[in-house]
């Protein structure tokens, strides 16, 4: 067996930086992968190592062994334990049971679909279906063509199908899961005083903070549109970072469609509502080129398409519209939280935990006050008057 060709990598920077770092996580070894897969005797002998991913909260690689390629992933265990990364597993499983192509977590010999080893928790997948097209792109990178934003758009709708009758109660709390529980209640600020107590890192950094005025001042008129909504706000459990980089593809052309769902560890019980605004957040504004001084950085032809393919399989009524286009500017807002727990109590990272807060939490929501951002809600209103139902 081959030897792991480093022991760090250089790893996608958070937030509105697209310059790459070291890792807050070493590298995957082969002699640790090796040991690893020890607990997984189906996958046979490890081979090479041959590829480390550059995302930044785990460390993750593939494998070639024996019997096939596999893609294994370590969290340190402040951020994943087993019981968190079941939760996850189950609803890849209900996926599955539905018709959905979610690459399940391979089991053990004693049937277990992640392992501890020292302070990591790993998880083990084959190899998916599918051609990963998007592999190195960052974070807020629009899809390549139309087409793969209306396959996105109907995954997404396919999935939210699916998912009506998962009946498992929100995750535990745990850092780096993209809740919904604060802006989608009628008064959040006493629920986002309760969130920060809970979530020691949290109060720690907003000690010194006006969180309450900065937050009252930025996010609660959002929030007063959508509070007449909230009742289409009807419990889902969800992906919560529907990007084109976690989704394999059936070919490498322009026109290729989803073949595979990857990457479910934001996931929780949200709404569908919030799981597509993710989807535009993520896909459809260049958050990254607001800071270069690009002047276009709304993509509203690939939102038409991928608007348009969710609504071919999961049609929304006008108020549906109206909802989306008043949660989309809180969207961002509790997993900016969460980045914060992990950037501050995890990582002690000050320059990444400010731009969590600052950039993030505010400065996404501050943006939607632009001209480029009215125009962005202006553009998903205007479906809710071209809607009869």
């Amino acid at each position: 067996m081959e030897a792991a060709s480093h022991h760090l990598t250089r790893v996608l920077s958070h937030g509105m930086n697209a310059d790459t770092v070291i890792s807050d996580w070493p590298a995957l070894t082969s002699a640790e992968v090796a040991r690893i897969l020890l607990h997984y005797p189906q996958v046979g002998a490890p081979q090479r190592l041959v590829w480390h991913s550059p995302r930044p909260f785990s460390a993750g690689c593939v494998m070639r062994t024996a019997n096939m390629e596999v893609f294994v992933k370590r969290h340190h265990l402040s951020v994943r334990d087993i019981a968190g990364l079941s939760e996850e597993h189950r609803f890849i499983d209900h996926l599955r049971q539905r018709g959905i192509a979610a690459s399940p977590a391979l089991t053990t010999a004693d049937g277990a679909t992640a392992v501890t080893d020292d302070h990591w928790t790993y998880e083990v997948h084959a190899l998916a279906s599918g051609v990963d097209l998007y592999r190195d792109a960052v974070s807020w990178t629009p899809f390549s063509s139309p087409v793969h934003a209306h396959a996105a758009g109907q995954a997404l709708a396919q999935l939210h199908l699916a998912a009506q009758d998962y009946d498992a109660p929100a995750r535990q709390a745990q850092t780096l899961v993209s809740s919904f529980s604060i802006f989608s209640q009628a008064d959040p600020l006493p629920v986002l005083q309760r969130y920060i107590e809970h979530r020691p890192a949290v109060a720690d950094y907003l000690a010194h903070r006006s969180w309450r005025e900065e937050t009252a001042a930025t996010l609660m008129p959002f929030h007063a549109q959508l509070l007449p909504y909230l009742d289409e706000l009807t419990p889902l459990w969800t992906h919560n970072d529907w990007h084109a980089s976690n989704l394999l593809w059936t070919d490498r052309s322009a026109a290729a469609g989803v073949e595979t769902i990857l990457d479910f560890g934001l996931s929780d019980r949200t709404c569908a509502l919030h799981d597509l605004a993710t989807a535009i957040e993520r896909n459809i504004v260049e958050w990254l080129a607001i800071q270069e001084g690009k002047t276009e950085v709304v993509h509203h032809d690939l939102l038409d398409a991928m608007l348009d393919g969710y609504q071919a399989v999961r049609p929304l009524s006008a108020r549906q519209w109206r909802a989306l286009a008043a949660l989309l500017p809180l969207v961002h807002a509790e997993f900016a939280l969460a980045e914060l727990a992990y950037f501050h109590g995890i990582t002690h990272s000050a320059k990444n935990a400010a731009l969590a807060y600052n950039t993030y939490y505010l400065g996404h929501a501050t943006w939607f006050n632009s001209a480029d951002g009215q125009a962005l809600l202006a553009h998903i209103l205007r479906r809710a008057t071209s809607t009869q139902v």
